[in-house]
């Protein structure tokens, strides 16, 4: 534990839904939910006006539509995501070489290795300084934490939301945790938390009060000894500024199951080819290739083959996934399939049993298979475009909530597809809510289109946080979250 709440943990605010009211003037104040949308689609984000109609990450959209049949339910469109990452993280990056990304909208920061930071009142002013230049860039609201460990900044941040700021000063640990329910713990999940429970621990406090022998008796040496820890408010993990990806995959969930084998075949090869894609943008290789197989009946099996040597070949993974895919029955129908790659290193070793696919093969199989991103790491089902109706096809071509122009009226986005139509919103991030109109989907002056930044001029930002006060009265006010001590 640090004297000094020198740790700052970030987390945006909504961010997918957030990011889509900031692009969209029609939906901002709206109910928006960003996920899958299929029948068995899942809700990745929801705005705060979801939230409060009980909508919630990880519902399925179908209970989702149920609480709130008037949202609006789009596409995730991570290019613009990944945009306005790239923009916070590099503003992070200005207050310290430690910064450790958890996700695209979450991170920790290590002030006092960036010297931004050495006591309450510098870390504060530096906390609102990053809050003021995140919406100033980006649009966006971010919640700060700051205090002497990991667990309590997140923890920090996470009672500040949204769009705030809290301290929690050295010594105030206890007194702050006592009452939090023990999920609020790292590692405590619904499982731990209810074998807890049931052993009459609801609260932080009723840990700490245990003590650490009666918490190694129900959950184990390792676990037990580290709850306890948390409990007393006990966190001595770094920030670590690299955190290399042990795996690469990618996954599609059907939303009817696939009963020809054929098929799970083209949709195995296919998953192989967009995996390599996003191994190459990593610029990583690997060795390790895992098949992922969840069936009709909920079952998932997993089957593994190492190479000779990493690889970043489409040929030699597709290869490999299909010889896991015989040892697989999938009588009855799959639900799920998914293609990974582990043993990751930085260079690639040649198969000599393979042929060296031509690079252009994977840009090609991209352009002809295009596969939206779907919630939580899973990504909507293609099928083989010989197999989908018109419909499919406009559904998969017009995204609801995705960019696209059309050569008179401009910049607009998907409200919605069907019947051979689709229904376009024109307006910008900048502009007022725009006008409606409906389009043939094989109109050919309407195209999909690269997202417009949330932000129409961004402001210079070069020379921050060097005009950033060392430290501040800490009577400072602050937005929703709060931000005075506990």
């Amino acid at each position: 534990m640090r004297p000094a709440p020198t740790i700052l943990h970030l987390d945006m605010d909504a961010f997918y839904a957030s990011a889509e009211q900031a692009a969209k003037p029609s939906l901002r104040g709206k109910a928006v939910v960003v996920g899958g949308l299929g029948p068995r689609g899942v809700v990745a984000t929801a705005s705060y006006e979801a939230r409060r109609l009980g909508v919630h990450s990880a519902m399925p959209t179908a209970q989702a539509r149920r609480l709130a049949p008037n949202a609006a339910y789009l596409v995730p469109r991570f290019s613009l995501y990944r945009t306005v990452s790239d923009q916070v993280m590099e503003l992070l990056g200005r207050l310290s070489p430690l910064v450790e990304p958890l996700s695209l909208d979450e991170a920790f920061v290590d002030l006092e290795a960036g010297g931004t930071a050495d006591d309450s009142a510098s870390a504060r002013a530096t906390g609102e300084g990053l809050r003021a230049a995140i919406r100033a860039v980006t649009g966006l609201s971010g919640s700060v934490g700051l205090a002497g460990s990991k667990m309590l900044a997140k923890i920090a941040s996470e009672e500040a939301k949204p769009d705030g700021l809290l301290v929690i000063e050295p010594g105030t640990e206890r007194e702050l945790l006592a009452p939090m329910s023990v999920r609020i713990l790292p590692g405590v999940g619904p499982a731990t938390g209810d074998h807890l429970r049931r052993a009459g621990m609801t609260t932080v406090h009723d840990l700490a009060e245990a003590g650490e022998a009666e918490l190694v008796r129900l959950v184990g040496k390792a676990h037990g000894h580290g709850l306890f820890r948390m409990a007393l408010g006990l966190d001595d993990r770094p920030v670590v500024a690299e955190r290399d990806a042990k795996s690469v995959s990618v996954e599609d969930t059907f939303d009817v199951d696939l009963h020809d084998r054929v098929r799970v075949r083209a949709e195995v090869e296919r998953l192989a080819v967009r995996c390599v894609e996003r191994l190459r943008a990593a610029d990583r290789s690997g060795r390790t290739v895992v098949l992922k197989v969840r069936r009709y009946d909920f079952s998932t099996l997993t089957r593994s083959e190492t190479l000779r040597g990493p690889t970043d070949d489409p040929t030699v993974v597709r290869e490999a996934a299909g010889r896991l895919l015989e040892s697989v029955d999938t009588t009855g129908g799959v639900r799920l399939l998914g293609v990974g790659v582990t043993g990751l290193a930085d260079y690639t070793q040649e198969d000599l049993f393979a042929q060296a696919a031509d690079a252009r093969e994977l840009a090609q199989r991209a352009l002809e298979h295009p596969a939206p991103t779907a919630e939580g790491g899973e990504e909507e089902a293609v099928p083989e475009v010989g197999a989908d109706s018109a419909e499919q096809l406009a559904a998969r071509r017009w995204p609801a909530g995705h960019d696209v122009h059309h050569e008179e009226h401009g910049h607009g986005w998907v409200q919605g597809s069907g019947i051979g139509r689709v229904t376009v919103r024109f307006e910008e991030p900048w502009s007022a809510p725009g006008r409606v109109l409906t389009f043939r989907i094989d109109d050919p002056l309407l195209r999909p289109a690269d997202p417009l930044p949330l932000v129409r001029e961004s402001p210079d930002y070069s020379s921050w946080p060097a005009s950033l006060p060392k430290s501040r009265s800490s009577g400072a006010g602050s937005s929703e979250g709060g931000e005075s001590s506990p």
